[in-house]
């Protein structure tokens, strides 16, 4: 494993329409160690063999069992010792959300979690996959520290969205939403982007129905967390705000192992 360990995470909506809009150019340019998608919306067998064998690099993935939803992948130039996609509970499990890589140093998770905004059922099931995840992480905390990354479709704080206060009754912004969060930080997991930076402006997702990328009229719900063993390895974190492919943009994290 290299002494310096980049790792990016990047939210494509839709990996197809990603590598349409040159993803592999992008990919390839940038060299990152580790490589991290949410939304991925496809199963292998739909995939060009460049996006699931691209050189240097060994491929994981989770399809959900609907067909063009949700989905997570993971790109890695270092193998494994362990890879994980089903964790025995329905709530994790279904909707290909998470896929879980052992490496010698750390467990990372890359994890799509679910947004609320279609109504009170998904607003609960939300709330359900987050209390469950946060168990499933504890559990594997107890062995080796843990990197969580990924599109956690909540704000945290007023400064990770452009307009908190109309906002606050909206899924993303909730309090019980953002209390989940605060609850993950309590329990010693740290937001590493703000280990670096400290002021709003700084976004990761922009609403493209209402052009809001242009404005930056944005939100910060895309995350690298480590849990506290590792935070003295943190040597940098931040966001591609310039990479353009999708409603997200890439997020980033150096690690020293």
């Amino acid at each position: 494993m290299p002494k310096r360990l980049s790792l990016v995470s990047w939210n494509v909506n839709g990996i197809r329409a990603a590598e349409r809009k040159g993803f592999l150019d992008w990919f390839h340019k940038s060299k990152y160690d580790i490589v991290c998608l949410q939304e991925t919306k496809a199963e292998v067998g739909q995939l060009s063999p460049q996006l699931v064998h691209p050189d240097g690099y060994e491929s994981y993935w989770s399809s959900a069992i609907k067909k063009g939803y949700s989905g997570t992948a993971i790109y890695t130039k270092i193998s494994p010792i362990f890879a994980e996609t089903n964790f025995g509970d329905p709530f994790l499990d279904g909707e290909g959300r998470i896929v879980l890589l052992e490496f010698d140093k750390f467990y990372l998770f890359n994890v799509y979690f679910p947004n609320g905004g279609s109504g009170p059922e998904r607003l609960k099931f939300k709330m359900e996959f987050y209390k469950r995840f946060l168990s499933l992480i504890e559990s594997y905390r107890k062995k080796k520290p843990v990197v969580v990354t990924g599109d956690v479709n909540t704000a945290h704080t007023e400064i990770d969205l452009a307009r908190p206060k109309e906002n606050v009754n909206n899924s993303g912004f909730m309090p019980m939403e953002r209390e989940w969060v605060t609850k993950l930080i309590k329990t010693g997991y740290i937001d590493t982007f703000r280990m670096f930076e400290k002021e709003g402006g700084h976004y990761s997702y922009w609403d493209q129905k209402t052009n809001s990328r242009s404005r930056n009229v944005g939100w910060r719900i895309d995350y690298f967390f480590v849990s506290s063993g590792l935070k003295k390895n943190v040597k940098k974190a931040w966001i591609n705000n310039d990479v353009i492919g999708s409603d997200h943009c890439p997020i980033g994290l150096e690690l020293s192992i």
